[in-house]
């Protein structure tokens, strides 16, 4: 226990004294560590939710295997509604746990909404986030499979409407797609967050709106958030020839 604390304050130390930390490589990793890693342990009852730094999924092809997977080859509309909206949103886990049904369809007239409103539960910020064609379908394919009511959870568990699935349950949805469709073990729910940003910006999105959408300061934070900076490094290491 004392060994614990002793770790856990050197390193809050190290992550604010980053000069320090730039010297040993355990340290420089959590201070990348990115927040669905810290949150995913302390969501977990403390067993660790990921190996490593959470990736995005870089290859079109291995991304377009990965979306598929709950459709083709493990059938769950709902698995794959959470996928689908997770890479079209750019929502964080948490957002997209505590959807409800009535605020992405119109029970009454029977449409789905063509913008979500919410607030975003880590930050207080309100989003505004259009829903394109793609997600629209994948919940309708859930929306028939569960047949819910407007104040039931979008993504809940099969024993119960009205409760959402839990961290820990979402977290194993993607590792299951991930393990069974990519060879990177650094995906997890957070993947789809960055997922969304990084081919986002390799299509070209300016700057400053990835920067607004992810509330970051500055663009080299968003760099290093999407794993935009690694690409820039490992492409410097990978071309160097010196014959």
């Amino acid at each position: 226990v004392i060994f614990c604390i002793e770790k856990e304050l050197r390193t809050n130390y190290l992550v604010r004294q980053p000069h320090i930390a730039g010297g040993n490589a355990f340290f420089r990793q959590y201070v990348m560590e990115d927040e669905d890693k810290r949150q995913g342990r302390k969501n977990s009852g403390g067993k660790d939710c990921t190996m490593g730094t959470t990736q995005p999924i870089r290859d079109r092809q291995d991304l377009k295997r990965f979306m598929r997977y709950y459709l083709t080859e493990s059938p769950s509309p709902r698995n794959y509604a959470m996928v689908i909206l997770g890479l079209h949103s750019a929502l964080r886990i948490s957002d997209i746990l505590n959807l409800k049904w009535e605020m992405l369809y119109q029970f009454e007239k029977g449409f789905y909404f063509d913008h979500l409103l919410l607030y975003e539960k880590k930050t207080g910020k309100k989003s505004c986030i259009a829903l394109n064609e793609c997600v629209k379908e994948a919940l309708e394919r859930h929306r028939q499979s569960c047949v819910p009511k407007p104040g039931h959870s979008v993504f809940s568990k099969k024993t119960s409407p009205n409760e959402p699935l839990s961290r820990s349950q979402a977290y194993r949805v993607i590792k299951k797609a991930a393990a069974e469709t990519l060879l990177d073990p650094h995906i997890s729910c957070h993947s789809l967050r960055k997922t969304f940003g990084y081919h986002a910006f390799k299509q070209g999105t300016p700057p400053a709106l990835l920067m607004d959408i992810f509330n970051h300061s500055s663009f080299d934070v968003t760099k290093r958030y999407l794993g935009i900076r690694q690409d820039e490094r490992d492409s410097i290491f990978l071309t160097m020839d010196f014959s």
